[in-house]
């Protein structure tokens, strides 16, 4: 009869799938720009930064012709967020950016709006967080 694997026996797996830096952030308090006297966005405030990675959960939606017209049946790009257990919960409508990319550059410079709560679980090896991106352009 085998032993079933302990979550130690996990970390080096681990250790090569979360080879990114990953920011989860959500928008500060507006601050008075004394200048202008307008209110203006404050600084976001970072919730998490550590080790995490970022994976693509499906295409972008499907096109489909409605009279004539292309429009896009569920036009997100699903992402899913691996971060440690120690991480905190990403909560809705955070946001999630990759700020130190080891394999791929083109994470960098993208942002992800959290979906929902991260996934918490009885049996967890890692924190799951779904993501849609929110990034428009690639900015080259």
């Amino acid at each position: 009869m085998s032993s079933p694997i302990s979550l130690a026996a996990a970390v080096p797996i681990l250790a090569r799938i979360m080879v990114d830096t990953v920011q989860i952030f959500r928008p500060g308090p507006e601050v008075l720009d004394p200048d202008t006297g307008v209110y203006v966005p404050g600084p976001d405030i970072v919730v998490y930064e550590g080790l995490g990675a970022v994976f693509a959960a499906g295409g972008p939606g499907l096109a489909v012709s409605v009279a004539g017209q292309p429009a896009p049946d569920d036009p997100r790009d699903r992402y899913k967020l691996l971060t440690p257990l120690q991480a905190p919960l990403a909560s809705r409508e955070d946001s999630v950016r990759v700020i130190a990319a080891t394999q791929d550059q083109g994470l960098l410079n993208r942002v992800w709006r959290v979906l929902d709560i991260s996934d918490a679980n009885t049996l967890a090896v890692v924190r799951t967080t779904w993501m849609d991106e929110s990034t428009q352009t690639t900015g080259a």
